[in-house]
């Protein structure tokens, strides 16, 4: 099994390349990035499997990585390790969607129990999931189980045949889809060119999953059809 990799995000140099080192000797693999954008880019790869976060950072604070992370992967976990001991400090951050916070200075071998509670809470959430069906593309959540949809933190009420058809593009997400295929899985009907009841649901759709959310997930195809896939 390969080790797991966690991403440090820290401006001190010496904080950073001693964090490092004590997590590679308890056997993860780490990267370490010294400024804010650079930080936020390096979290969203999907190789990283947690974020230990500063919240002093040159070129974007902690917190906007955070807030930014947290909605482009809504399940990875984050440590936000800072100076800011306030109780408002703590409470912004866990806020914004960090899974802990520690202040420093700090005892090593509490981020370490930090960490390896993390990613314990992670694999029971995961084997949680396991019971149930969930599609996702890129901050789009479809739990075809609990019939429950979520663009990042923001749960999304569809009707009964808004998700069936949200359902079928997000089975079929990157693939362009007829309206003949559309209109005959979703309404059981051999598709009548002059109805346009796939056009309407299509835009129903986009004004509640797309139209105050990014990226935008569903493309018309001229001619062609529709498509669930982030550009």
């Amino acid at each position: 099994m390969a080790a797991k990799k966690i991403l440090i995000v820290e401006d001190d140099r010496r904080i950073a390349q001693n964090i490092s080192r004590g997590l590679q000797d308890e056997g993860y693999s780490t990267e370490v990035v010294y400024e804010g954008l650079n930080g936020r880019q390096a979290a969203l790869q999907p190789t990283v499997d947690l974020l230990i976060l500063d919240l002093n950072l040159p070129g974007l604070s902690g917190f906007e990585v955070c807030r930014s992370v947290r909605a482009e992967r809504p399940l990875l976990p984050i440590i936000i390790l800072s100076a800011l001991g306030e109780i408002d400090d703590k409470v912004e951050g866990l806020a914004l969607g960090a899974d802990d916070y520690l202040v420093k200075p700090f005892d090593f071998r509490e981020l370490i129990a930090r960490v390896a509670t993390c990613f314990r809470r992670q694999a029971l959430s995961l084997a949680a999931d396991e019971s149930q069906e969930i599609w996702q593309v890129a901050n789009l959540t479809v739990n075809v189980t609990t019939k429950e949809v979520r663009r990042s933190d923001t749960l999304i009420d569809l009707t009964a045949r808004e998700f069936a058809l949200l359902e079928y593009m997000i089975r079929n997400r990157g693939r362009v889809l007829p309206k003949a295929d559309i209109a005959e899985t979703v309404w059981s009907l051999n598709f009548d060119t002059g109805t346009n009841v796939v056009e309407v649901y299509i835009n129903y759709l986009r004004r509640k999953i797309d139209r105050d959310f990014e990226p935008k997930l569903i493309h018309t195809r001229s001619g062609m059809g529709y498509v669930l896939k982030e550009e």
